[in-house]
């Protein structure tokens, strides 16, 4: 059994139980928020036995096996500290750091602790593109050539993902980070970035952030395989999420959102539909089980799995760190208007 201790119960917390609903041997024995009150009410919600306001007791208990980071991204490297310090095997959310030298850090801890360390990046266990994946391993694609991606929504559902200063960027760190681990998942991790073009503005939300809210990078990669990601916080009508694979024998398209399987009209209100809707009326399209759609049920189960048979998860805090210095690299490009290394 392997025992779980939370942290965070907002709405990452809250997808990381709705992928742990159906993992077995595990139990998630205590929820740690600085909230007393949403602490509380997380734990009675998804019946778990305990909660608190302070980390350190959370962490360091005797019956916490797995540390799970969902907190804001200024609380990631903090977190990592308290579970290293602790010795507990920890998976944290995306992305790992506000920024590169953070993401160091919090790799360097949980190496030097020697414990499993894994990154929640749903996106690479998302069965959409776990089987397109597949496809490419086998050939059956062919050497890839581009790739193209849209992650786009109407903007972050929390006041802090506002706030540049707490979350190290905008819309490019909100949503590349899937999008380029999306990537690196499907061209093979040995084919690494080597430099990238970027272009980021605030076109809408001007009041509510400094950062940008709209961007676009083109990634290239040491194959030669060239990656274009749009990413938005002003894109209306819910979560926009899609992949496009070509290669030199075929085509591969992943669209979990959008490409819905179902369809309803109402005009009485539907409640939730899907991450980021704009609107509970009209013609709807619902994503059957958001969680496993999303990937989040697959990356929990990988976890755990690693857990019990002491196997290092193949997203590790490794491949978070690369991810922030892709995701500096485009920062880069974004003031010098040129194409920036990957370092």
């Amino acid at each position: 059994m392997v025992r779980i201790a939370v942290l965070g119960s907002g709405f990452v917390a809250d997808m990381f139980l709705q992928g742990l609903r159906e993992v077995p041997g595990q139990a998630v024995v205590v929820n740690y928020s600085r909230s007393a009150d949403r602490a509380r009410e997380f734990a009675a919600h998804w019946q778990i036995p305990d909660w608190t306001t302070d980390m350190q007791t959370a962490v360091n208990r005797s019956d916490v096996d797995l540390v799970c980071i969902c907190l804001p991204n200024d609380q990631h490297l903090a977190a990592t500290r308290v579970a290293a310090a602790a010795y507990k095997h920890v998976v944290c959310t995306k992305p790992l750091a506000r920024n590169a030298a953070e993401a160091r850090e919090m790799l360097a801890l949980v190496e030097q602790a020697g414990v499993l360390h894994g990154y929640a990046e749903t996106e690479v266990f998302a069965p959409a593109v776990v089987r397109v994946q597949e496809l490419v391993a086998a050939g059956a694609l062919g050497r890839i050539l581009t790739l193209r991606s849209r992650e786009a929504h109407s903007g972050p559902h929390a006041a802090h993902f506002w706030d540049a200063e707490r979350t190290g960027g905008g819309a490019l760190m909100d949503l590349g980070c899937h999008i380029f681990e999306a990537w690196r998942y499907l061209l093979g991790k040995a084919d690494r970035p080597v430099e990238v073009l970027a272009w980021g503005d605030t076109l809408v939300h001007r009041e509510r952030t400094s950062a940008e809210d709209n961007a676009v990078a083109i990634v290239r990669f040491a194959s030669g395989a060239v990656g274009t990601a749009e990413m938005s916080w002003t894109a209306q009508g819910g979560l926009d999420l899609r992949n496009e694979v070509y290669g030199e024998k075929g085509a591969g398209f992943t669209d979990v959102t959008r490409g819905t399987p179902v369809r309803a009209f109402t005009t009485a209100g539907a409640g939730h539909v899907l991450e980021k809707a704009d609107a509970e009326t009209g013609w709807l399209f619902p994503v059957p089980d958001e969680a496993r759609a999303y990937g989040y049920q697959g990356q929990m189960l990988h976890f755990v799995e690693c857990v019990q048979r002491g196997v290092v998860p193949r997203e590790t805090y490794a491949d978070g760190y690369l991810i922030n210095q892709l995701i500096a690299a485009c920062y880069r490009s974004l003031e010098s208007r040129r194409w920036e290394p990957v370092e």
